[in-house]
């Protein structure tokens, strides 16, 4: 009964306060700084609005508040919002993971889709890889909690991120930025527009991320987590006609970082099997080479069809291309290498009608994928003399149709609806092989071979429905202050495993099925105390059904892939975030969550008896930590002429397992990460000066691992970590 007690505490007392706080009259005035609830604006659903009008839990983070804090790419997510998970992915420098409330997936390998969904510009980002953005040119970042299958359809299962990019200025602009840090630094930013006409703009950004490894390959001598990034966004805004707008863009990221192979938690037997004295040192031999490359192309035109109703269009092309390599022993033998390469593309279409009357506001749309995504991966298996080479690609085309409308029952009283529907066809294809010798196979670029064993060769095809309501009830308790209650469901689409043993699991020609979420949230959020606190609460009860989990085992001199529709679990908790004005110069920023999930049923496929037994009792969910919390002090005051911000902060993640399979090796620990930050601004705002510590307590945290026990893996038990304490200062100039 304990977590029961934990989860009534942490929400008896989020609401009590706030139930007395929400009818407090006698408060001290706001000060002109200060900013709330109703003044951020957000478009959660697909619409311009108020953050306090929307019954969904939402967390935005301005430029402003990601520059005073620090943050460098969308990972910065993690410690400032509660109950989620926003990390790069094991082996990768920047293929994201992504878990909201316990929900997500960890896998990346091409035809396996992430539970929360990405969003540059509400352009989906099918795809992890690349996907780790830096944050330059940005307006804001929101974070939107629990399914949002109506409006965001497939794959947001966990939630959405939606990345918001800065508008062209209607006046020429320059900004330059500079930074240099711990570990050789280099940051060089450029971003600016031209108007080329009263109606018509040109503009740009780009962006360079250099830096010296955090550690080294004892074994070769190259960078380890080092990071060699270009980055670039172009666009174009046109304003023909008053009632018409087109804005087209392009970006493109090219990571060159060198992969990295992580770190060997246990000693195995051989030369460069101990374990380093550095976390991010290894021994890997699998060699040095890494390149991700990811790139797209959007048009959107907005045309105001009269008073009520507006017409939008959003088309959009992106592809990706990535050649890594990952050394899962991190000793200079062939002992566990996997060399691989993935390539996808997309070409999407969603057209937006959107209304606005008294009573009645929303939007109806359809949305159109056709996506195709490909790879190829060796299992290099030294000890057993053996490759295993698996290939293949998974094309999918997507076609949905959805609407979201909200009545305004009463002055206070108002009532959203909201449905999609979604029809997915996917074809898959997988050819998994064992050839004799150590080296790559021809599905990876080796010479022409004949297979050993010919594990899987299939293709296959299945169509997937799904019908995702949404219904929410909100209520206005005065101007500043507003409740709700919402159910929604969500889905994340089927597919086929790219990894599949059909010798020893015959079952995975057959498929997996969708995975949902049906989740029920009462929420209170708005402003009080004449605006000094600004809040947002939840309290959330999650039932996750056909949930899709995949794990690999070893069997004899092979590993054997599952992605299984597992059974379900129930996920629930609470959230508390705001920003709190204690002086007319100190903030507070903070925001907590409370997570509790666990597994009702866990269907395995036992490979000795070849049946399914449920070992629920076994397992617990991954990236799902009790606890996340966060606080940030600002005080801003006038130094020298201009404005000077020290942000101190601190945020908590409780401990969390890697995998289903609890590992007291590999799971991490509860920690702390202990931030400062100081940023002067001079008086005509031209010039800026920044100084942020990070990690100032150089907390040592894994952030993924790989477990492959056994002595045909030499026992290869590898941790990826977090970024060490680091210092960095930076000049911005702006023009």
């Amino acid at each position: 009964m304990n977590r029961y007690v934990k989860t009534a505490l942490l929400a008896g007392a989020a609401w009590g306060a706030l139930s007395t706080v929400a009818i407090a009259q006698d408060a001290p005035a706001q000060t002109e700084e200060a900013s709330n609830v109703g003044d951020v604006i957000v478009t959660a659903r697909r619409r311009d609005e108020a953050l306090k009008d929307v019954p969904i839990s939402v967390s935005a983070l301005g430029a402003e508040r990601l520059e005073e804090t620090g943050a460098t790419d969308i990972t910065a997510l993690q410690q400032q919002t509660p109950n989620a998970t926003v990390q790069v992915a094991r082996g990768s420098n920047s293929t994201l993971i992504s878990f909201i409330r316990g929900v997500g997936q960890q896998d990346p390998l091409w035809g396996f889709e992430p539970g929360v969904g990405l969003y540059v510009d509400d352009v989906y980002v099918a795809r992890p890889q690349g996907a780790v953005l830096d944050i330059y040119d940005i307006e804001r970042i929101e974070v939107l909690r629990g399914p949002q299958g109506t409006l965001y359809g497939r794959n947001t299962v966990g939630g959405a991120v939606k990345y918001v990019t800065s508008r062209l200025s209607q006046d020429p602009e320059l900004t330059l930025r500079g930074a240099y840090g711990s570990y050789n630094q280099i940051d060089l930013m450029a971003s600016g527009s031209v108007p080329l006409a009263d109606n018509f703009r040109v503009g740009g950004a780009i962006a360079s991320y250099q830096r010296d490894g955090y550690g080294s390959n004892l074994n070769t001598g190259a960078e380890h987590y080092n990071k060699d990034v270009l980055a670039g966004r172009l666009s174009a805004e046109w304003e023909p006609r008053d009632d018409m707008s087109i804005r087209i863009a392009y970006d493109r990221v090219e990571d060159d970082s060198n992969p990295r192979h992580g770190h060997r938690e246990v000693a195995g037997v051989g030369p460069g099997a101990g374990v380093p004295d550095s976390v991010y040192d290894t021994f890997a031999g699998v060699g040095d080479d890494n390149s991700v490359m990811n790139q797209g192309f959007s048009a959107t035109v907005q045309l105001d069809l009269n008073e009520h109703w507006t017409f939008k269009s959003i088309s959009a092309w992106r592809e990706g291309d990535t050649d890594t390599v990952i050394d899962f022993d991190n000793t200079p033998a062939p002992t566990l290498d996997i060399p691989a390469y993935y390539a996808d593309d997309q070409l999407t279409q969603e057209f937006q009608f959107l209304f606005d009357y008294d009573r009645m506001q929303g939007v109806l749309g359809a949305y159109f994928l056709d996506g195709h995504a490909e790879g190829a991966f060796d299992t290099v298996l030294g000890g057993a003399g053996i490759t295993i080479g698996t290939g293949g690609y998974v094309d999918t085309e997507s076609f949905a149709a959805f609407a979201d409308i909200n009545l305004d029952l009463t002055e206070r009283l108002h009532l959203g609806l909201g449905a999609r529907y979604t029809q997915d066809t996917k074809t898959g294809h997988v050819n998994r092989a064992t050839f004799l010798g150590v080296g790559r196979t021809p599905l990876t670029g080796g010479p022409a071979a004949t297979p050993l064993v010919q594990n899987t060769l299939y293709t296959n095809e299945k169509d997937f429905t799904d019908f995702s309501p949404r219904v929410a009830l909100s209520y206005d308790l005065s101007d500043d202050v507003t409740g709700y209650v919402s159910w929604s469901n969500g889905f994340k689409s089927g597919g086929f495993d790219m990894r599949g043993d059909a010798s020893l699991t015959p079952d995975t020609v057959n498929g997996y099925d969708p995975e949902t979420v049906e989740s029920l949230e009462v929420g209170l959020k708005g402003s009080v105390f004449d605006n000094r606190l600004s809040f947002s609460s939840a309290l959330f009860h999650n039932t996750y059904e056909d949930q899709q989990v995949t794990t690999q085992v070893p069997a004899g001199a092979n590993v054997a892939s599952f992605v299984d529709n597992v059974g379900q679990s129930t996920l629930y908790g609470a959230e508390f975030e705001g920003s709190l004005f204690l002086t007319d110069g100190l903030t507070a920023n903070f925001a907590v969550g409370y997570l509790e999930a666990e597994f009702d049923e866990f269907l395995r496929y036992n490979l000795t008896t070849m049946a399914y037994e449920d070992i629920s009792d076994l397992v617990v969910l991954q990236n799902a930590p009790n606890w996340t919390g966060y606080l940030g002090l600002t005080w801003r005051g006038d130094v020298a002429g201009g404005e000077l911000a020290v942000t101190p902060s601190v945020s908590y993640r409780d401990d969390y397992s890697q995998f289903e399979f609890p590992n007291p090796i590999l799971d991490q620990e509860g920690y702390a990460l202990v931030d400062l930050s100081i940023v002067w601004t001079d008086p005509t705002d031209r010039y800026t000066l920044g100084l942020y510590g990070k990690n100032l307590t150089d907390e040592e945290y894994r952030v993924g691992a790989y477990a492959f026990a056994g002595a045909l893996f030499n026992d290869s038990m590898i941790g990826y970590y977090g970024p060490p304490q680091t210092v960095t200062a930076s000049l911005q100039v702006k023009f």
